[in-house]
């Protein structure tokens, strides 16, 4: 099961102040019962009262309440395939996984930061269909263009620098691999964005450039990482650091953010590069220049993961709520007058002690 909004759950902190209050106020009407008369007349005056009956509706009172909370944090779960239709671009995004993109430079590190980028561009995508290429020594598609925005995000989570066997950064392959991806003759509603640290140790970015722009695509790029750098980290099996990249002749290798390279595949293509910041402005002035392209539509079928499923825990809470509510605290049997004799005979006794007067 998962839970849309897991926030709301918080809310049941509130159950054990309310059966807390709940004693406390039991407690109180003790006392007060006691101060009104003798134990003996208490229990006779309340005798057509059940305690069962009143601690079964408090119990159903809260259990309303934690399927409420529970239905608005919305539970989750099953699948079920869905055909939408709509209108945009195709949107191809290509991630650098290679291992300078765990340089810490940026915090927490170059690939988390990219990774928030893409994140928050396919949040930013309406109608468009996107795919994800991940990228080192070589290129791969990762995720086919789809407008299941959810599906791009699950590939996207599970990308990191052990996906791509081949260790380095092509950047020119995935260009290419990013090109064909998009499978159409068009030669327009084609996007293609690049989010690396520029660091190209193969290929020819400049001529896989090229070949895009022939096939209709718009290249924008973005660069992660500081013109300063940082060592690259080496980490073990548990994700520890145990040291930092070192080349031939035993330095340790410092990455820097490549940006002349990106700048120049960018301008080629008649997009524009752009640096990865913390506002992550950059997103918006990128996707403010794809919304003002040709759209085309879209017809697919989507596979929605998870199916939202709050009713049943409403539902169940409107029938505690009315069980509640049918539920009386008085007794069904007729023994409920004997607090009136009870308190009769209290009068009498009283009648007959000293000091009282005499009836007439």
């Amino acid at each position: 099961m998962h839970l849309a909004d897991g926030e709301a759950l918080h809310l049941l902190w509130l159950i054990p102040v309310l059966i807390g209050f709940l004693s406390w106020n039991r407690s109180q009407r003790r006392k007060a019962l006691c101060q009104f008369a003798e134990p003996a007349l208490i229990r006779h005056l309340v005798s057509g009262i059940s305690g069962t009956r009143r601690l079964l509706k408090q119990g159903l009172t809260l259990g309303v309440l934690c399927l409420t909370f529970l239905a608005l944090a919305r539970p989750q779960w099953g699948s079920r395939l869905e055909n939408v239709k709509r209108t945009g671009v195709d949107v191809m995004i290509a991630l650098d996984t290679s291992l300078s993109m765990e340089t810490r430079d940026i915090a927490p590190n170059r690939l988390e930061k990219a990774k928030h980028e893409v994140k928050t561009l396919i949040d930013t995508l309406q109608g468009d269909r996107a795919g994800l290429v991940v990228f080192a020594g070589l290129a791969t598609v990762s995720c086919p263009l789809t407008i299941d925005q959810n599906a791009v995000k699950l590939f996207l989570d599970i990308a990191d620098p052990q996906l791509i066997p081949r260790p380095g950064t092509n950047i020119g392959e995935a260009i290419r691999v990013a090109t064909k991806a998009f499978q159409s003759e068009e030669r327009r509603h084609k996007v293609l964005i690049l989010v690396t640290d520029g660091e190209s140790l193969e290929g020819d970015p400049l001529d896989a450039a090229e070949q895009a722009r022939d096939q209709g695509v718009v290249v924008f790029t973005i660069g992660v990482g500081t013109a300063a750098g940082e060592p690259i980290p080496l980490r073990d099996e548990k994700g520890t650091v145990v040291g930092y990249k070192k080349d031939e002749a035993g330095n340790v290798v410092v990455s820097r953010l490549g940006e002349d390279t990106l700048e120049k595949v960018a301008s080629l293509t008649g997009g524009k590069y752009h640096r990865a910041t913390t506002s992550e402005a950059e997103i918006e002035e990128i996707y403010s220049v794809v919304a003002q392209m040709d759209k085309k539509e879209f017809q697919s079928t989507v596979y929605l993961t998870y199916v939202d499923r709050f009713q049943i825990p409403l539902g169940m809470a409107i029938l505690l709520l009315l069980s509640e509510m049918l539920i009386s605290e008085v007794r069904p049997s007729g023994s409920g007058t004997g607090w009136l004799a009870a308190l009769l005979s209290k009068v009498n006794r009283t009648s007959k002690s000293p000091g009282f007067p005499a009836r007439v």
